[in-house]
């Protein structure tokens, strides 16, 4: 049984992306590697556009030198994540469930994420996972009925540190961090935003 394991500078760099749109619909990949225990050993992500609308030139491309940054890590790209524009909103986008697609054929046990706009400010885990689900032709994306919940002791989905939530709001509220964040459309418009890395928002463990 496969489980995932969200690091903590993963999880606070989803919420800063969040943070910087929150009215934007944002993306995003996830990087990591495989054990041979089979836990998914989500390290990092890094962050796309925040004015998508479709499997666009510009993702590809996106996707493209994500892929080839991790590569150069020794990692893969493990799975995506989204948030979409309304706070209500927890669907997994069409164009979500392409990309998450597209790197699951590369990596057959990946993930995706969808942010919980709702519970982003509360200190919980605002995540919401979905997995392919085999023969599903209506949705091949679903959130699975995990036993116990994700993010709960026991569960495959787990935050390596179950203090990420609540440090990921104070490091917005207090630090302002996410207005260092940048993704590949910041770039795009600045090519010295440091996109794939976002050292100015490195986020040591607590």
């Amino acid at each position: 049984m496969v489980s995932y394991a969200l690091s903590h500078r993963a999880y606070v760099k989803i919420f800063l992306h969040a943070a910087k749109h929150p009215h934007r619909p944002v993306n995003g990949v996830l990087v990591g590697s495989a054990s041979s225990s089979g836990v998914v050993d989500i390290q990092d992500v890094i962050p796309l556009l925040h004015h998508w609308t479709s499997l666009s030139p510009m993702m590809e491309i996106g996707l493209d030198l994500a892929k080839g940054h991790a590569e150069c890590l020794g990692l893969s790209l493990v799975g995506y994540y989204q948030a979409c524009e309304r706070t209500d909103d927890a669907a997994l986008a069409p164009v979500g469930e392409r990309v998450a697609q597209q790197i699951q054929n590369q990596f057959n046990d990946a993930i995706a994420f969808v942010i919980d706009g709702d519970a982003l400010g509360s200190g919980e885990a605002a995540l919401i996972p979905y997995l392919p689900q085999p023969g599903a032709d209506a949705a091949p994306w679903r959130p699975p009925s995990f036993d116990p919940p994700a993010f709960t002791p026991g569960s495959q989905v787990t935050l390596v540190n179950p203090a990420s939530p609540s440090h990921a709001v104070a490091l917005v509220r207090d630090n302002r961090l996410h207005d260092q964040f940048g993704d590949f459309d910041d770039h795009l418009e600045d090519v010295t935003i440091d996109w794939l890395s976002n050292k100015a928002c490195i986020i040591p463990s607590v």
